[in-house]
């Protein structure tokens, strides 16, 4: 990819990277640091990449696991996600802050596959591949996340339906 490639592709779809850094961080300025530092290493490799899109998304989680390594405390998820182009209802808010709390509280890999498979909207082998593991993993990893995104919003929607049904 020439420089020129390169800096259109960054200028293009340097939207896409910074949603998919929000989520796996949970914050947007680690988000902007995120996709920053992805680019700065696909730039000086960008001769050698066929697919830069999946390049970039397997750099995040990289990057993001290094980091997640020498993170001692758990970051907290808050704010709206970045580039929203319509104002959101207040109820759309709140359930996407919850959703977002309830995947902060989930392990690092677990969080990948989940971003990677429903956010990217990627298939099973592409989100192994760009993980370094086996299908059988993203199935299990995505079906297992899933639960627990359930479990951990679920007590709020009984709690919610309680308080309507007292109402």
């Amino acid at each position: 990819m020439t420089e020129d490639g390169f800096r259109e592709f960054a200028h293009l779809r340097y939207g896409d990277l910074l949603r998919t850094a929000f989520l796996l961080t949970g914050s947007t300025h680690a988000a902007e640091d995120l996709v920053q530092t992805a680019l700065l290493r696909a730039y000086r490799r960008r001769e050698s990449i066929n697919d830069p899109m999946a390049y970039m998304r397997r750099a995040m989680v990289n990057q993001r696991n290094t980091l997640w390594r020498r993170l001692t405390s758990r970051e907290l998820l808050h704010g709206v996600l970045p580039d929203r182009a319509a104002p959101d209802s207040t109820a759309v808010v709140a359930q996407r802050a919850e959703l977002l709390a309830a995947l902060g509280r989930l392990p690092q890999k677990m969080r990948a596959v989940l971003v990677l498979r429903y956010w990217e909207d990627l298939s099973e082998k592409e989100t192994a591949a760009i993980l370094g593991c086996s299908v059988g993993s993203v199935k299990a990893q995505a079906s297992r996340g899933l639960e627990r995104l359930r479990e951990h919003l679920a007590p709020r929607s009984e709690a919610g339906e309680l308080a309507e049904g007292l109402a």
